[in-house]
């Protein structure tokens, strides 16, 4: 093992006598059972580590990290102090003791328990085993869980040299453990969970990445591509040689330090695996970081650049994780996401579409809601939960019929005559198929962080936490939520209607009905109507048999495994064939394998990419 070195970062010296030590690594782990805060020097990055256990420490932790609620990852010594605060099935410990050794995000329902800031509103820990031998050195003597999170500030990328780790880690930790090897490129720890019998990849990074993807029977002939990834949770993908080579996590590129980042890998993996493409591909969305870097790269290198819609590239890259042939007939591919621009600029969330790899038809869409604000409204809950109810009741049946209630009496305390006439001209307030939104409207109407959201996916992921699992496995199938699917105007467009969701949420709420089971409903009630529009969209209007037999699950939605459980048995027991995603992720950490299977399938069909470089799919 390399040699270990423990330094104050304040500059001072370090005064051994005062711990009971065996060596200075020794030294670190007193001092994290003592509270301190100590910045780790690991395998692709540094970490800040500190006493889980200690509800002071977490704290202070947050506050300097200026990381509001997104959970800590936990390093545990051995598996037997996991299962002091967690259930850890086959499947989980297989991936904890694998020489992946991920973050596994498992069940906190062990007979003891960590403080609530280590996961905030969460039912689940993400733990994972020492990675290196510093890190078991570093845990041999402590008999509890450790805070083992990424060493940076808020959403920057992690440091990964000794001196910059000085610099930006020095008002967060006391102290650093460092060791004399550096770190050539930085790599995120990788994020899996269990869901539906199988561990999928949430987070593709350390351990996963880069090992190639064989790409499926009839891309043996691709070119050589850079497909340049999200926005969001970005990642990039080269294709060559009949594979697919998507990079480790590499971050939301708003950030200026993870957009740096992601333009050093891109060289890097460049160089590493002499890659020249023939071609470029990107997202359709021209505000997106990532398209302007390739439209400049292409335009810069004189090589044809292909635009490819958001939610066509996730479905693609589900079809080519689970090996779909170029040349096999279409699938229906649900894409439940955040956001993503469709074909005609509106912004899509919610859809259903026809897809193979050439492409993608929209058969159906969630209702389009009003994004009161703007981007404010993926931050702030609430302004989704006042666009979805003046969108299917009004504020005088509202006040009418539900007055009594909280979030009715908060609502009104807001600038409504602003918030109207902004809906009502359509003033920073474009209308969303979102998935993600109606999650967020629903978080906010039981009372789940409607203020602000303190990470992308906060408001949803409470929600899951929040579901009653008795209420969700036995209750009457007749209480889950109703939505119907007629269709919008004037393009006949099935969509999911959710207003019967919102009278029935607001009568529970009058009830008094426990938010665990209002959530319950909720999941059950989405999961089935998404069932029974695949069935719909399924029937031919003619002889000639279904339109397909295969769903395609991707979107960051299907990161919540009660909706992902929920929609894949609905699906299996409706005899559809469900693909799903496991070596990359659902969410828009997998959307770069996608776009590159897209641009490979028109290349190999025309030599060219067609309607002036962008998805020909119809709205």
């Amino acid at each position: 093992m390399a040699s270990s070195n423990l330094l104050r970062l304040d500059g001072s010296a370090v005064h051994f006598e005062q711990y009971s030590m065996l060596d200075e690594v020794d030294a670190a782990g007193t001092l994290i059972q003592k509270g301190e805060i100590v910045a780790i020097k690991g395998l692709g990055g540094f970490h800040l580590a500190c006493d889980a256990a200690n509800a002071v420490t977490v704290a202070r932790l947050r506050q300097l990290k200026k990381r509001d609620a997104k959970p800590f990852a936990l390093m545990a010594r051995d598996l037997e102090i996991i299962r002091r605060f967690c259930t850890v099935r086959a499947e989980e410990e297989a991936a904890l003791t694998s020489a992946a050794a991920p973050i596994v995000l498992l069940e906190a329902d062990g007979n003891e328990r960590l403080p609530d800031g280590i996961a905030p509103g969460l039912r689940t820990l993400g733990f994972m085993l020492p990675t290196t031998p510093l890190h078991a050195l570093l845990l041999r003597r402590i008999a509890r869980p450790v805070v083992m999170t990424s060493g940076n500030l808020a959403e920057e990328p992690q440091c990964t040299a000794d001196e910059d780790a000085q610099a930006r880690l020095s008002g967060i930790a006391s102290y650093a453990l460092l060791h004399d090897r550096d770190i050539a490129n930085r790599v995120d720890d990788s994020v899996v969970r269990s869901m539906g019998g199988k561990v999928r990849l949430l987070r593709r990074a350390r351990g996963f990445a880069p090992a190639p993807i064989r790409l499926p029977p009839g891309f043996e002939n691709a070119p050589a591509l850079l497909a340049y990834g999200a926005h969001l949770k970005s990642t990039f993908c080269l294709v060559r040689d009949g594979a697919a080579v998507l990079s480790q996590h590499q971050g939301d590129l708003d950030e200026a330090r993870t957009f740096d980042d992601y333009r050093k890998n891109l060289t890097l993996f460049t160089q590493l695996f002499d890659h020249q493409p023939v071609a470029l591909v990107a997202d359709l969305h021209p505000e997106y970081v990532s398209t302007k870097l390739a439209r400049a790269s292409a335009a810069g290198d004189g090589l044809p650049l292909a635009l490819v819609q958001h939610h066509h590239a996730h479905i693609a890259s589900c079809l080519a994780e689970n090996q779909r042939p170029l040349g096999a007939p279409p699938v229906l591919g649900i894409a439940l996401d955040g956001l993503g621009l469709g074909e005609g600029g509106e912004i899509w969330g919610g859809e259903f579409l026809l897809a193979d790899y050439r492409s993608a038809r929209r058969l159906a869409t969630f209702k389009p809601v009003a994004m009161l604000g703007g981007d404010q409204a993926g931050r702030e809950p609430w302004r989704n939960l006042y666009a979805h109810l003046m969108a299917e009741l009004g504020w005088a049946e509202l006040q009418m019929n539900f007055s009594e209630l909280e979030i009715v009496r908060s609502l009104a305390a807001r600038p409504r005559p602003l918030l109207d006439a902004m809906l009502r001209d359509g003033i920073n307030s474009p209308r969303a198929s979102s998935c993600g939104r109606l999650f967020d409207a629903v978080a906010a109407a039981v009372g789940l962080c409607p203020e602000r959201q303190g990470y992308e996916g906060d408001a949803a992921t409470r929600l899951e936490a929040l579901v009653d699992r008795d209420a969700l496995a036995n209750e009457d199938e007749a209480l889950a939520y109703p939505f119907t699917v007629p269709r919008l105007k004037p393009s006949g467009l099935p969509y999911v209607e959710p207003l019967g969701l919102w009278n029935a949420i607001l009568g529970d709420l009058i009830l008094k009905t426990p938010p665990g089971v209002i959530s319950a409903r909720f999941h059950r009630g989405l999961a089935k109507v998404i069932g029974k529009l695949a069935l719909k969209l399924a029937a031919r209007d003619s002889e000639g048999g279904p339109r397909f037999d295969t769903v395609a699950l991707s979107g960051g939605c299907f990161h919540n495994r009660v909706l992902f459980e929920e929609v894949q048995r609905r699906l299996l027991a409706l005899d559809f064939k469900v693909f799903s995603h496991a070596q990359v992720p659902a969410g828009d950490g997998g959307l770069a394998l996608g776009q590159a299977a897209i641009a490979a399938a028109w290349w190999i069909d025309k030599g060219a990419f067609p309607c002036a470089s962008a998805s020909p799919a119809a709205s």
